[in-house]
């Protein structure tokens, strides 16, 4: 398992790629057939194989902060209820009760217990049913034995990773998630969109800064560079460099001092579909549900380990949200640009370069889980 540098190397690294105008190359290229991103039996395989199969990041750990605090959400398809117990550890299950299948939880908050509003059957926080009104209506009942179906739950470094059907294909590949929340981070909130874009198109576009200059001219390309990255992967997740042009002042500082905090965005793909993206006030973790094969519903929890004496007020980092919204504005139109143009029949395939490594690195995990030959 590849370990990723430390800051003071990819500053390093960024430098040097400033002073020879270069950037980081991936040894070969990748054609991915526009057919995978049209098939619904392709489609269906992802779900299956990739994303109920393999540990997925299903939310932050900060988000579930108290014992009782809960999130409900569709995870691949599957309504996934994620509790903290009164014992401080997370636990997942499908969300639904086991006399006819009512959901118990809709959204966040915090329960004591969860109460089926359909007929009052109760279950406790770690799963188990605790109350069945009237029980002397179901003879034989045993309430052991009826408890919510759970599914694979386990935190890492501040994540909450779920699977939904343990295929033992990941186990390693989880130890190399690196801290990227701590107890510092804040919880700030949710954001929901649906865009009209195949879940891979919009997850192509985090991986590579090759799209800079031409998709974010008034936006990022002033204070960024166009087509420099650093790019890194660690067992089938990745991780890249989006420099800032500031970076050039730490030139002035002995390497051991260099700093990546507010000199550039990382952003780490938890494969199979989950961004996480550091930016100076904040740090997003993007989730890209795929809901079919031209629909993804994009879900974004935002943290901060900074408090308002550190941020100065609330001018800066609403001036950094709006910059940032209007940046994902004009990545959505491109996608979905590009999602239309996979009707139009003029590609057989879609051409990823060397400046796309991470693409192509993506795409030949994503073919390893489906072949099954990625255990």
């Amino acid at each position: 398992m590849t370990r990723l540098s430390d800051d003071s190397a990819v500053v390093q690294r960024i430098l040097d790629h400033i002073d020879r105008q270069t950037t980081d190359l991936s040894e070969d290229t990748w054609r991915e057939p526009v057919a995978h991103y049209r098939s619904e039996e392709r489609f269906a395989a992802e779900i299956d194989r990739v994303l109920r199969a393999y540990p997925t990041a299903f939310c932050p750990s900060a988000a579930l902060p108290a014992a009782g605090s809960y999130l409900a959400r569709d995870a691949a398809h599957t309504p996934i209820l994620a509790v903290r117990g009164s014992d401080g550890r997370v636990r997942a299950f499908r969300n639904a009760c086991r006399h006819r299948g009512t959901m118990l939880a809709e959204g966040a908050g915090c329960e004591k217990a969860f109460v089926c509003r359909y007929h009052g059957w109760t279950y406790g926080l770690d799963g188990t049913l605790r109350h069945v009104p009237h029980e002397y209506g179901f003879p034989g009942l045993d309430k052991s034995t009826r408890g919510l179906v759970p599914v694979d739950t386990v935190e890492v470094n501040g994540f909450v990773f779920v699977t939904q059907r343990p295929s033992g294909i990941a186990d390693a590949q989880l130890e190399a998630i690196p801290q990227l929340f701590t107890p510092r981070h804040r919880f700030l909130g949710c954001d929901e969109a649906e865009v009209v874009t195949n879940w891979k198109i919009v997850a192509e576009g985090f991986l590579e800064g090759y799209h800079i200059r031409s998709t974010h001219g008034d936006t990022f390309y002033p204070i960024q560079f166009d087509n420099l990255n650093v790019v890194e992967t660690f067992g089938r997740n990745s991780r890249i460099a989006f420099p800032y042009r500031r970076i050039n002042k730490q030139r002035a500082l002995p390497s051991e001092q260099r700093s990546a905090d507010g000199m550039l965005t990382y952003v780490y793909h938890l494969f199979p579909n989950v961004m996480v993206a550091t930016f100076p006030y904040n740090i997003l973790m993007v989730v890209l549900e795929p809901l079919s094969i031209d629909r993804t519903k994009i879900i974004t929890y935002a943290l901060s380990d900074r408090n308002d004496q550190q941020v100065d007020g609330q001018e800066p980092m609403q001036r950094s949200q709006d910059f940032l919204l209007a940046g994902t504005r004009e990545d959505r139109e491109v996608t979905r640009s590009a999602q239309r143009g996979l009707a139009s029949g003029a590609n057989e395939f879609f051409e990823f370069g060397r400046f796309e490594g991470l693409i192509g690195h993506f795409h030949h995990s994503l073919q390893a889980l489906i072949d099954g030959a990625g255990r």
